[in-house]
């Protein structure tokens, strides 16, 4: 059973579609199903039904997410323990993809790919740029710097920064910004996301407007990870590693169970998913990363704060008010006005 968040990007879901397909010729003798958190259908429970329609007796449960943050931590295990604890049936939880030799072998593909079209400056004289998801879980963020340490390492380029896309800081604009003015001739931004998205989207347009105003640097966009071999392979792993009984989290870093510092209060919250409120939400669009706007996915927060029917234990990020975070999200640099993103 493949987990995944969900998209109202019809590419992007289609996408993910393909992705299973790729691991399902891998592991022919096994039935393979697919369900999403919020967005899209099918639901993870509804994944789980078809395979009980198999009369399987055990569920290897495997997050599609690059890193362990709320979602793999909180919202997919409370699904499949409701769904469990309701049938009876035995579901083993496989670990997130997350700092794997294989993902970074992806992710210099896609970074291959990019130079290929424009390999004249030099490694020493490029800047990589890795922009992730963003999560309110310093621990997932983190990871997503050392996967940037690990690329910079791997190609010898002049400078490395992670950005993100939304929830905590530095974000892709304002993080740009910033980052031109180091005078590196060119910069490659890697949006490292599995698929692509409205958030892909945003990071394309955003990059286009700090390139738009530096003609001085070469900017250059590399491919989202999508279903590369290696990420296949990796899916793989983690399978492998549920059947054994050998899939383990690292929780060293967890906020819910350690008190890391500016995130004390999160240690002990109930594990519970907070999407139930979008669970199979099914309106879809099939624009391209060059025609998407975003708006679709422009829900208040204070509106779900504020709904009865989105009422749950997860902490507010801390850090909401960062002048490179969230806050300023549809606000850019030196502005006074907002602007739709």
């Amino acid at each position: 059973m493949i987990c995944g968040h969900g998209s109202r990007n019809r590419i992007a879901v289609d996408e993910f579609s393909q992705l299973v397909d790729a691991i399902r010729l891998r592991i022919p003798k096994i039935p393979v199903q697919y369900g999403y958190l919020e967005f899209a259908r099918p639901i993870i429970r509804e994944g789980l039904d078809k395979l009980r329609e198999k009369s399987v007796k055990r569920v290897l449960a495997i997050p599609a997410m690059l890193f362990a943050a709320t979602h793999a931590k909180n919202d997919i295990p409370s699904v499949l323990n409701t769904y469990s604890s309701d049938t009876g049936l035995r579901i083993d939880y496989g670990r997130e993809l997350g700092v794997d030799r294989l993902m970074i072998e992806a992710a210099g593909e896609r970074i291959k790919e990019a130079i290929a079209l424009a390999p004249e400056i030099p490694f020493a004289e490029t800047m990589l740029v890795v922009v992730g998801r963003g999560s309110s879980d310093p621990d997932a963020n983190s990871n997503v710097a050392k996967v940037t340490r690990m690329l910079i390492e791997a190609f010898g380029f002049g400078w490395g920064e992670t950005f993100y896309s939304g929830v905590t800081f530095p974000l892709v604009e304002p993080g740009l910004r910033k980052a031109v003015k180091l005078g590196f001739k060119r910069i490659i931004v890697l949006p490292y996301f599995l698929f692509s998205g409205v958030l892909v989207s945003r990071i394309r347009q955003q990059t286009a407007n700090v390139a738009n105003e530096n003609s001085n640097v070469e900017f250059l966009s590399a491919g989202y990870l999508g279903s590369h071999h290696s990420v296949v392979d990796t899916f793989i792993e983690r399978i492998e590693e549920a059947y054994s009984g050998e899939a383990v989290m690292n929780c060293a870093l967890c906020k819910y169970r350690d008190k890391l510092l500016g995130f004390e209060s999160e240690v002990g919250l109930p594990q519970e998913s907070h999407h139930h409120h979008v669970e199979g939400l099914a309106e879809t669009c099939n624009l391209c990363e060059e025609e998407c706007t975003g708006a679709c996915e422009e829900i208040s927060d204070a509106v779900l704060e504020n709904s009865h029917h989105h009422r749950h234990s997860h902490s507010k990020y801390p850090h909401k008010e960062h002048p490179l975070g969230p806050s300023s999200f549809k606000t850019p640099p030196n502005s006074g006005e907002s602007k739709e993103v």
